[in-house]
């Protein structure tokens, strides 16, 4: 049974270098701006059987702005940063360097006394591979760019590390299709 399960990001809050551990912070002006320029091309994905989204203000906003009017699954919230919840990785490197260091280093590790990397990709992957649907069916989540990250890591069985080198931008899709355990990363586009 094989299902089609799309990632939107979520539009942004804040500028980049701003970005802050588990931010409930709405969209901000630019945010608002994105989605409404990129809504027509993510309309189509509204037609999917199920439609669901973090429970972040600033993805349920942006799946509500979009039209897909998703079900918010906690299992899609980000990973629990603990005392480092609204830092910035630089705040946080600034007041405890040691321990940034250990939790970038080793994804077991969760010194910020919140989750770490590994059960945060575990936590994800679940939610991945308990999707209810018959085959071919369509599945939109519009998460955070982390959780989309943690999700891709899960479905390529990759090393917990290659967290890091993923880059998922702002209102970017991301699709994955398969079933639990066997998930496979579907790149589209136009062709040349």
């Amino acid at each position: 049974m094989a299902l089609r399960v799309t990632f939107v990001a979520a539009a942004r809050s804040s500028p980049l270098l701003a970005e802050r551990f588990d931010d409930d912070r709405p969209l901000d002006q630019a945010g608002w701006d994105e989605v409404l320029r990129a809504a027509g091309d993510l309309l189509p994905l509204a037609a999917s059987e199920l439609r669901y989204c973090s429970p972040t203000p600033r993805s349920r906003a942006t799946g509500d702005a979009i039209g897909f009017a998703p079900l918010v699954q906690l299992a899609l919230r980000e990973c629990d940063m603990g005392r480092w919840r609204g830092l910035t990785l630089g705040e946080a490197m600034a007041r405890e360097p040691a321990a940034v260091d250990a939790w970038l280093a080793d994804p077991r590790t969760a010194p910020h006394g919140g989750e770490s990397l590994l059960a945060f990709i575990t936590r994800v992957g679940g939610w991945l591979d308990t999707r209810p649907g018959g085959d071919g069916d369509r599945i939109v989540a519009v998460a955070e760019p982390s959780v989309i990250r943690a999700a891709l890591v899960y479905a390529l069985k990759a090393p917990p590390a290659t967290y890091w080198n993923l880059d998922v931008r702002p209102l970017s899709t991301t699709t994955v299709t398969g079933c639990a355990g066997r998930w496979n990363l579907r790149f589209e586009g136009a062709p040349a």
